[in-house]
């Protein structure tokens, strides 16, 4: 499989070893403002900047190149993404963690919110740490946590580093030198706390699920997540 890695930062470098281990070929590596032509690889891996990713999407399903975003800080623009995905009879699948954990943590987290949904003595609460290099708080994987709450309970909107409605979900957001990610789910009550934590150790985790991902929309049409690609439906 020929890839095309979209972004070529630390993530970029971390998804080409696990390509080539897994006998893919790399044959673009892009940064932030290089010309490129797409149509030279088979497959897509997009992890840049939230200013580029849309674009860098756009020229993927305009040449009929499945692609693979794990880029947050642009889904202003994801709806946009989806038409043009429909519109071109493409391929594409955004998902904001590619992890396999962290993509079980997430059903984990909407199976708790329904279980705590009419327990009203506990209170919400999460904090999401990444590395000082992250430019986007809070987290895309954060976000979807809160989304998976509010979805299954009375919580309204997440907000960041503070609380102004009791319908509200707060996130702290702390950046931190050299860790790739931890995310913390808490239920407060005055008797006791209940916690659901994940912690990436590395960012292997990320790139293998980019790359597996990337392996999987081969060959198909529309638009995907990572249920789709690790049957968790």
């Amino acid at each position: 499989m020929k890839i095309a890695l979209l972004g070529y930062g630390r993530m970029g470098k971390e998804i080409e070893k696990i390509a080539i281990s897994r006998g893919h070929e790399i044959v673009i590596r892009k940064d932030v403002d290089d010309e490129i032509d797409i149509s030279l690889a088979d497959v897509a891996i997009d992890f840049s900047i939230p200013n580029s990713a849309f674009s860098n999407i756009s020229n993927c399903l305009q040449n009929n190149v499945p692609v693979i975003s794990g880029t947050t800080g642009w889904l202003d623009k994801y709806k946009d993404a989806v038409a043009l995905c429909e519109k071109e009879k493409g391929a594409f699948i955004y998902a904001s963690n590619f992890s396999l954990g962290v993509n079980i943590f997430f059903e984990l987290n909407k199976q708790l919110a329904k279980m705590m949904q009419n327990l009203e003595d506990y209170d919400i609460s999460m904090e999401e740490i990444h590395h000082t290099k992250k430019l986007d708080a809070p987290s895309g994987t954060a976000i979807t946590l809160a989304e998976g709450i509010i979805e299954n309970s009375a919580k309204e909107k997440w907000e960041l580093d503070k609380k102004t409605a009791e319908t509200n979900i707060p996130i702290v957001a702390k950046r931190i030198p050299e860790v790739p990610g931890t995310h913390s789910v808490w239920y407060n009550s005055v008797v006791d706390s209940i916690e659901i934590k994940h912690t990436a150790h590395n960012r292997q985790g990320f790139a293998l699920g980019a790359v597996v991902a990337a392996e999987w929309i081969i060959g198909k049409t529309g638009v995907f997540n990572m249920k789709d690609v690790l049957n968790l439906h």
